[in-house]
């Protein structure tokens, strides 16, 4: 199982390898956040001005490939270095717009990434999702998933 550690680490090699050129404005911090099914991380500016990267909690699990984290964190890193929850002046009016996030991750290297993501989101993820979320009720059988519209929510 990937921890915090782990995940702070694998943060700061990815800045160092593939985001050096952009300036760390405030503090940022990386955490595992919910257990996501449609979305694998996320980015805000906190109350103290720091800004957060959530990635998906489910990603700790090793069958979870390093490039599908990897990726989730270079794409909030995208966000962070268009000044959407950062200190950076915003670049663009929405975030996603025209596809700007994979034009940057395709100039920063991460072009088959993109296509490995794609495919293993495609063949692998639903399935192993229903699995961790089942290994989750049995490790926790006090927790009830409840299956809504936008995910699953933990009561």
């Amino acid at each position: 199982m990937r921890d915090e550690n782990w995940l702070a680490e694998f943060f700061h090699e990815i800045w160092d390898r593939k985001f050096s050129d952009v300036k760390k404005k405030n503090n940022l911090v990386i955490r595992w956040k919910s257990n996501w099914k449609n979305k694998f991380g996320h980015i805000r500016r906190l109350k103290n001005k720091d800004t957060e990267i959530g990635v998906n909690s489910h990603f700790k699990d090793e069958r979870i490939p390093e490039y599908v984290i990897e990726l989730t964190i270079a794409h909030e890193i995208v966000h962070y270095m268009h000044g959407f929850h950062s200190p950076h002046p915003k670049l663009f009016k929405h975030p996603h717009k025209g596809g700007i996030v994979n034009k940057e991750l395709v100039l920063r290297g991460y072009s088959e990434s993109l296509k490995k993501e794609k495919a293993w989101f495609k063949k692998d993820w639903q399935q192993l999702h229903k699995e961790l979320n089942r290994d989750i009720q049995e490790k926790n059988p006090k927790i009830i998933v409840k299956h809504l519209r936008s995910g699953f929510r933990f009561f």
